[in-house]
């Protein structure tokens, strides 16, 4: 401690000294006795915490495992106040600096009226302190980015989106729903092995939207897949490995998090097998199957795969790790206004109202799906319809049946903002909103938002009986942000175009329309004007036909970068938005040609999800 030179300075260093050599003995009383009536601390103690037994730690017995350590103490005083420190205290789980502040009270004695904590470090060796360091490091790193992430208006905040990085491709795979929670995957790549390599994420759910993220059990060169249950009732992948072709692996463990691929991968057949089909005059397409995007399912003793890509075709198997034989094309015949030369990427089979649903991606025509039958090994298609109509938005669709029997969708939503603007935020890949999926009595699918998005639903706000003129728009006060869902119903009549437009930004002229068309039998949005320079601008309409006098429901999910619009559960389009702004962006109700009387406009904030 440093030397004294005045009488408040001794009187200071004696009551200090006095205080530990108490503390070292026990004697709490007389501990006590030297801190003021107004004493407190850094961490909010008072004087009478004191006498509950704060001080019980570092009194008595315990002194004998503590080192104190004055030596650097430096004492100020000005009038009647005093400073003492540092003092370091070391004890078996570090050193805490402390700082005493004193005064001298009217009574004529010093009393320590605050303590403040400076420091504490843990003590450490040098491995620790090493490993600490790097703890330190990449704490900053995650934080900064988890910071940029929060900061950015266009992240989706209920869509389930990469938690970091930049994923792409982001497709959605091995979805399955098994011991109560739904289990999704999803591409995305890191050089964890060296080099950049595509890997599976996995995240699982109780209610579709807060996702609990699970190790990386699927690593290197993973790529498109389904999840099916093989003979023996355990999860199995079907998935493409890049440099190898389609091939297996098994669950080891109920959180389906540890897999096996087998060792007699690649399941994919010899080309000699093509050949001896060709000589059967079966007529598979000249440039023969390709080893891509499988979808695998086990029926009826037998193992089955379908091989996307130009040429879809089937595959078989007897036993799981046994020999695979190449069956013949995917299709039975072609079905009018589909080209043979079309791709079938992505292939999603399931049985759904009776029907065989197969859902695909055309890399060229976009989303899309056949209904049929799946018999005699081939698939025989009845209906076609699409999912996307502009581009490739709504991306690689994937499925599952959960635990009541629903049949649920979800796609990649496609960023095609300029590269740079997509580098620039750091983050990449969303996924849409769950799809619930049904087959109508037309032959078509019936689409629309799984329920559990009413959980997450506030701040509702109700509007009714609104009559919007020809030509006029109506702003609709109190409804503002990028974090909405709206619900709008309105009873429609011939040749008219009506719709409502979102994220309006009136000093930038930003706005995103959402029209229903009766002459044309559309639904439309258009991105034309959703955001500056270098953002996306389409207009997608999608075909859809309501019975005379059926009401129109608009359903619209906006969130962040992201709009999805489902219309009487006939049709849906997604697409991505990025308004310069967040705050304030309004909504209004338009007609373009005649009156309409709006039945009713609701709108909720919807809460986040997603942990950043």
């Amino acid at each position: 401690m440093k030397e004294v030179h005045s009488s408040a300075e001794h009187a200071v260093r004696s009551l200090m000294v006095s205080h530990f050599e108490a503390r070292r003995v026990g004697n709490s009383e007389e501990v006590i006795s030297k801190y003021s009536e107004k004493w407190r601390d850094s961490k909010g103690y008072r004087k009478e915490s004191l006498n509950r037994g704060h001080l019980s730690f570092t009194t008595g017995a315990l002194w004998s495992q503590i080192k104190v350590n004055m030596d650097d103490a430096v004492i100020t005083t000005k009038e009647n106040i005093a400073t003492f420190g540092p003092v370091f205290i070391s004890t078996a789980k570090g050193i805490i600096t402390y700082e005493y502040n004193l005064e001298k009270e009217d009574d004529g004695i010093w009393r320590i009226i605050f303590t403040k904590t400076v420091a504490w470090e843990e003590i450490e060796d040098k491995r620790s302190a090493s490993l600490k360091r790097k703890i330190n490091e990449t704490a900053m790193r995650v934080r900064e980015h988890r910071e940029n992430l929060l900061s950015d208006h266009h992240r989706p905040g209920y869509h389930f989106t990469a938690p970091e990085g930049f994923a792409v491709p982001f497709d959605p795979n091995g979805a399955i729903y098994w011991k109560g929670r739904y289990h999704l995957f999803y591409i995305f790549q890191d050089s964890r092995l060296g080099k950049k390599s595509d890997h599976w994420g996995h995240i699982s759910s109780t209610d579709l939207f807060h996702w609990r993220h699970h190790p990386t059990g699927l690593l290197g060169g993973m790529y498109s897949g389904n999840c099916f249950l093989n003979g023996d009732g355990i999860p199995t992948m079907c998935y493409h490995e890049v440099d190898s072709g389609n091939s297996l692996a098994i669950s080891m463990d109920d959180e389906l998090n540890q897999w096996n691929k087998l060792k007699s991968n690649p399941i994919t057949p010899d080309d000699k097998e093509l050949e001896a089909y060709k000589s059967k005059s079966i007529s598979p397409r000249k440039r023969g199957y390709r080893s891509w995007d499988p979808f695998g399912w086990y029926s009826s003793g037998n193992y089955y795969a379908i091989f996307g890509g130009e040429s879809p075709a089937v595959a078989k198997a007897s036993k799981l790790n046994g020999k695979w034989h190449y069956v013949g094309d995917l299709f039975a015949h072609q079905i009018n206004g589909i080209s043979s030369e079309e791709d079938l990427s992505c292939p999603d089979l399931f049985r759904l109202g009776g029907k065989d649903v197969l859902l695909c991606i055309s890399h060229r025509i976009g989303c899309r799906y056949y209904v049929g039958e799946w018999k005699n090994e081939q698939y025989h298609p009845e209906n076609h319809a699409q999912m996307s109509w502009v581009d490739n938005t709504f991306f690689a669709p994937e499925s599952l049946e959960d635990g009541s029997g629903r049949r649920i969708m979800w796609a990649w939503l496609l960023d095609y903002r300029d590269l740079g603007a997509r580098l620039d935020q750091s983050w990449s890949g969303t996924l849409s909103l769950p799809r619930v999926l049904n087959l109508g009595k037309d032959g078509l699918l019936e689409i629309d938002v799984a329920q559990e998005i009413e959980s997450l639903r506030y701040r509702h706000s109700r509007k009714t009986d609104i009559t919007i003129q020809s030509r006029q728009k109506i702003f609709i006060e109190g409804i503002y942000g990028s974090s909405l869902e709206l619900n709008l119903k309105l009873a429609v009549s011939n040749s008219l175009r009506v719709g409502i437009a979102v994220c309006v930004c009136k000093e930038l002229g930003e706005e995103t329309r959402v029209t229903y068309d009766a002459q044309n039998n559309s639904l439309e949005v258009d991105t034309q004007k959703s955001g500056p320079k270098g953002t996306p601008k389409d207009i997608e309409s999608a075909p859809l036909n309501l019975r005379h006098n059926e009401v129109l429901e608009l359903r619209i999910f906006i969130d962040g970068s992201v709009i999805e619009v489902f219309a009487n559960k006939k049709q849906a389009i997604a697409r991505r938005i990025y308004p310069s702004k967040n705050n304030r962006m309004e909504i209004y109700l338009f007609s373009e040609n005649r009156s309409v009387k709006i039945n009713s406009l609701d709108s909720w904030h919807i809460s986040p999800s997603n942990p950043y």
